[in-house]
């Protein structure tokens, strides 16, 4: 088949929607499917064009087996309210014209985006009238419901206008699918059809993060002895984690020497988590690795964190949940009772009430002081990574939507729910 993936994050982005879109086309390219990707250069989470690509050119590449059009793209390097919605529309301005051209003279038969940003779906659309492709959407995260609920655009008025407008869009697609059950029964209240709405959940490296590939030699770089309890945040640093949580319980936990917070990534909430954290003894700042030091780092923790904001909770599933549980290790999460995050961390982990630092520091002293409980949970979340997250087998449902909307496959699978 010919698919056209659209999407403003891919590889070689380490992190968020450009980690599994680079792996998406890569995983269909094998299959024997004709592959193309217009994105934008890589930039997340810096917020920063990266070494050896422009912000200002069009590129076209070949990576893992795919052929990949670069556009121009405006990246603010303090993303917030009207600059990341400029961010957002620079992308769909400067991808028109080469959808527009795929469209009439590549004529794929499968036009996949993935929001954010929103911004573009129109142009999808478009495209895929021109050229008789089915359109499919792919949510990861409610983009108007979120930029609304935390604070980034606050006008009343402009956020009705906006939810009319995601409603035309969601419901003008072929096909819709999202990344959780929560997710998907939002879609359906924004209008998406029951039957064209579909559940396709971010998948875990569940080989990758095997335990028994070890954790290389982190305790040796950050000088923690066999009894120091490694604490990991890895990934974004962005407004919605909510990281003064964890800045503040680990001041609350300064009387504990052998718990040691590690916190690896990037993005626009960095610097000031930094400056919060800069008197700390037992938290410890890391650039983003590479894919190896990534995933023996993610094995060497102890506990994983996974703050959120209350906001946040059932707008956004953390991609990064499914490779924590993969590595073998428990994780404190912000949730609420009742919330998608909360029942995903049931058993292999601690939710507690997001915005709570006494709460948050109380579940890590818990499991710090517990190997035996650690230990439990662990396995647990690892048996549920490899029940549910399976790269393999989610890819193989969207393969088999695609192939249904073209017609080649009468009766598969699609796993509408959990």
């Amino acid at each position: 088949m010919k698919i056209l993936l659209v999407s403003l994050n891919h590889h070689p982005e380490q992190t968020g929607i450009g980690k599994f879109q680079g792996e998406m086309a890569s995983w269909l390219a094998v299959r024997g499917h004709e592959i193309r990707v217009i994105t934008a250069p890589p930039y997340y989470p810096a917020w920063k064009i990266s070494p050896g690509y422009s912000g200002w050119r069009y590129r076209r590449e070949e990576l893992d087996g795919a052929i990949v059009y670069r556009v121009p793209l405006y990246v603010p390097s303090s993303p917030s309210g009207i600059k990341r919605v400029i961010h957002l529309f620079s992308f769909a301005l400067f991808a028109f014209p080469v959808l527009l051209l795929q469209a009439i003279f590549w004529r794929p038969e499968v036009i996949f985006t993935t929001a954010p940003p929103l911004s573009v779906s129109p142009e999808v659309l478009l495209a895929s009238l021109i050229s008789g492709a089915r359109s499919h959407l792919h949510v990861h995260d409610f983009e108007v419901d979120a930029a609304f609920q935390l604070g980034l655009l606050k006008r009343p008025r402009l956020f009705r206008v906006s939810l009319a407008i995601e409603r035309i869009i969601l419901r003008s697609f072929s096909k819709v699918s999202t990344i959780s059950r929560r997710m998907r029964e939002r879609l359906v209240a924004k209008g998406v059809k029951e039957e064209r709405a579909f559940l396709i959940p971010n998948w875990a490296g569940v080989h990758d993060f095997n335990p028994a590939n070890g954790a290389g030699h982190w305790r040796e770089r950050l000088n923690a002895d066999a009894n120091t309890v490694l604490t990991v945040y890895s990934g974004n640093m962005g407004r919605k984690q909510g990281l003064e949580t964890v800045v503040d319980a680990a001041r609350l936990l300064e009387d504990k020497p052998n718990i040691l917070f590690v916190i690896c990534g990037d993005g626009a909430a960095r610097e000031d988590m930094m400056v919060s954290a800069r008197e700390l003894k037992n938290m410890i700042f890391l650039p983003v690795q590479s894919s190896p030091d990534f995933v023996h780092l993610m094995i060497a923790a102890d506990i994983h964190l996974l703050p959120q904001r209350a906001e946040a909770a059932d707008l956004v599933m953390p991609s990064k949940l499914g490779n924590i549980l993969a590595s073998g290790s428990p994780v404190v999460a912000s949730a609420a009772k009742g919330t998608q995050i909360y029942d995903a961390v049931a058993g292999c982990g601690i939710a507690v009430e997001p915005g709570n630092a006494a709460e948050f520091a109380q579940a890590i002293s818990t499991l710090a002081d517990d190997a035996e409980l650690r230990a439990g949970m662990g396995i647990i979340g690892r048996n549920r990574a490899l029940a549910e997250w399976s790269r393999d087998t989610i890819l193989e449902r969207l393969e088999a939507l695609f192939q249904k909307a073209q017609g080649r496959c009468s009766d598969v699978p699609v796993y509408q729910e959990d």
